[in-house]
């Protein structure tokens, strides 16, 4: 990749993925999958597999062209275990660059993709704002991550688990 642009796009995405990852490895399959007993919160294992399934739509879907299925609603109730988790980042941190690469060389492959409530932005957006939307959605979950680990550590620490 030789655009400076998605080379540091690349990096900041790896770097945010690997946080996620450890955050929810480090919590284990219990608290990852605890939702905190506040309003419209998500578990931490919600939000990370929200975020992988975000980055394999935008990058791999619409830059890509891959057709990966997508039940967006659903990902905000997913469960499961943070080693499936774990490696499901891993895979998407090993295809980023790729689909970066993509988006350097041709662009945008599918513009017809369903699977986002930003449909009309699919329709107009360059391979930059996609990048960057992104960076964007990925670095405000982490901060959602890692307040909902507070959250939930606190509680343990307070109540004894």
């Amino acid at each position: 990749m030789t655009d400076p642009l998605h080379a540091a796009a690349a990096t900041i995405i790896d770097e945010t993925l690997v946080s996620m990852r450890t955050i929810v490895a480090d919590l284990g399959d219990e608290l990852a999958n605890t939702t905190p007993p506040l309003p419209q919160t998500n578990s931490p294992y919600a939000i990370v597999f929200h975020c992988v399934e975000l980055t394999k739509f935008w990058a791999g879907s619409v830059i890509g062209g891959e057709q990966i299925p997508r039940d967006r609603a659903a990902e905000f109730h997913a469960t499961g275990t943070t080693a499936a988790l774990c490696d499901a980042v891993d895979d998407v941190r090993t295809r980023v660059g790729d689909w970066l690469h993509i988006a350097v060389t041709e662009g945008v492959r599918d513009r017809d993709v369903r699977g986002s409530t930003r449909t009309a932005d699919i329709a107009e957006a360059t391979p930059q704002w996609i990048v960057l939307h992104i960076l964007r959605e990925l670095a405000q979950h982490l901060g959602q991550l890692e307040l909902t680990r507070d959250v939930l550590l606190d509680a343990v620490d307070t109540h004894g688990g």
